[in-house]
Order: C-alpha cells, then structure tokens, then sequence
C-alpha cells in the first residue's frame, strides 16, 4: 500500500453530472489537501435534498476552512482544519456525513446539528467512522 499528500486540483464541468453526489466529501478532502481545489459546473448541488453547495460552503466557514462559492462552483483551499464548528444538515444525509469526516481531520471536534438522516441511507457509516479512528456522541453527552 502506498500513501502521498492530497493535492489541490481543478475538476471540470463535464465531470459533474457523473460524480454530483460526491463532491460534498471532495470538499472536505480539499480542506486538508495541499492547494486549491476548484469544483466547476455544480449547479445541481443546490437543487438536491439541501442547496449542498451553500450548507457546504457553510459548514466549512463554521469549521475556519478557507473556501469560495458561485453559482455554479466551489474553490476550497487546503491547509490546517481549525474545526470547533456546529453544521447545519438541513435533513441531508451527505451534509452530515461529509463534516462528520472532516472532524477526523480537523483540530477540534466538528458537530453536526442533526446526524439521524445518516442512518436511512448508509446505516453502517457510525461502524465506518468509529473504525476511523472517531469519537462520536450525541449532544449533552
């Protein structure tokens, strides 16, 4: 097995409609990864179970991630994850999936307001995380 640092790359429009439901955790491994990561021609993410692109946008900011948003693309820029955030899911599976896995990366735990949603698409991700090397709770805890 080998292993390198994640770099910064620019993913082309044509290759959105293929890999839409994928880019919000492309967003957080942009986050830790060295450069600049361009996602281009992801309108679609704002008409899914949530506008991904903004709660995306949104989690990262709470979560001190440098990062751009526009209509129609993403630009996160990599670096040091300061976490500490709360992130609205807004009821969306993949939102709340994605900051739980930034919080593996980052320097202070990542809270998710509402991660239930989790368990009616991928019920084993708790598993998954955990075996990741995360610690989970629930609020109060």
């Amino acid at each position: 097995m080998r292993a390198s640092e994640l770099k910064g790359v620019t993913v082309p429009a044509d290759r959105a409609p293929s890999m839409i439901d994928e880019y919000p955790v492309l967003a957080a491994a942009a986050a830790v990864a060295e450069g600049r990561t361009l996602m281009l021609g992801i309108e679609e993410m704002r008409v899914k179970e949530s506008d991904r692109v903004a709660a995306v946008a949104a989690g990262l900011a709470a979560n001190g991630v440098v990062h751009e948003e526009g209509r129609d693309w993403l630009a996160v820029t990599g670096g040091r994850v300061p976490g500490g955030g709360t992130v609205v899911t807004h009821l969306d599976h993949r939102i709340a999936m994605t900051f739980l896995v930034l919080g593996l990366a980052a320097d202070e735990p990542v809270t998710v307001d509402d991660a239930t949603v989790i368990t009616t698409s991928f019920p084993e991700f708790e598993a998954l995380l955990t075996g990741a090397g995360a610690t989970l709770f629930e609020p109060g805890d």
